[in-house]
């Protein structure tokens, strides 16, 4: 099974945030997740980013890959 850091889309329509979860890269966008450890919202000056750190650092280090906006999103919050 591969496992992909990604973002899953919340909120309203034109005013979303962005769940950031750890799911099978087979599943949908915003279908089945495995766990949820962190979330980022574009739409507050300056962007909010929060990440569960070690939750984060323990699915890196299992094999799961983000994808390019989380790897961006991880080295912005200095866990990547």
């Amino acid at each position: 099974m591969a496992v992909k850091m990604r973002l899953r889309r919340m909120g309203q329509k034109k005013a979303p945030f962005y769940r950031i979860v750890v799911a099978d890269s087979r599943s949908p966008r915003d279908g089945r997740f495995i766990e949820e450890i962190g979330y980022y919202d574009p739409t507050k000056e300056p962007s909010v980013i929060k990440f569960d750190e070690e939750a984060a650092k323990k699915w890196l280090a299992t094999g799961a890959q983000p994808t390019e906006t989380v790897g961006k999103l991880l080295k912005t919050a200095g866990i990547q």
